[in-house]
């Protein structure tokens, strides 16, 4: 898979300790993104899911697993081997997109990946609706969901995970 690069501990996308893995290549370009190195999909490295997992099985400290990108479901296919590892190892997954739940359904080779999945943030990134007040997302169109609900539902079922939501 392409891979932009990736952060051993982040706190910033999500709860807890995360490694935040960032795919190369989107086709969305939304304007105020702050990952546009990570558009083009020729750019980046290629990296196999087993070295990915090495790196983190190496950080006992983890509590998840951050797909982000670019975007992650250009590489659905790629991806999945790793997010079943991900799995296994019982990490929590989250995957952020910029596409929304209901374009996702209507992607065959999305489902998978999205069955792996714990929590989604979808939608793209709208600079007007820009908030830094927002807990794990960049625009207030951008909405954390409960995938398991949400696939099991066959519609968008937002996660109410104090760890995810802040409130409670």
């Amino acid at each position: 898979m392409r891979v932009a690069g990736f952060v051993n501990d982040s706190i910033t996308d999500g709860p807890g300790f995360r490694f935040t893995l960032f795919l190369q290549g989107c086709r969305r370009a939304c304007p105020g993104c702050h990952n546009p190195d990570t558009w083009d999909p020729s750019g980046g490295s290629e990296m196999g899911a087993e070295e990915i997992f090495a790196k983190i099985a190496r950080n006992p400290l983890l509590s998840g697993v951050t797909f982000s990108g670019g975007e992650p479901f250009l590489q659905a296919e790629a991806l999945l081997p790793l997010a079943q590892k991900i799995k296994a190892a019982g990490l929590e997954l989250a995957v952020y997109t910029g596409y929304t739940f209901e374009e996702l359904q209507g992607l065959p080779e999305a489902l998978p990946l999205m069955a792996e999945a714990d929590v989604l943030v979808d939608g793209p990134f709208v600079a007007a609706q820009k908030s830094l007040e927002l807990r794990f997302r960049g625009s207030a169109n951008q909405r954390i969901l409960d995938l398991p609900a949400s696939l099991q539902a066959g519609r968008a079922v937002l996660l109410t995970d104090p760890r995810w939501t802040g409130e409670g």
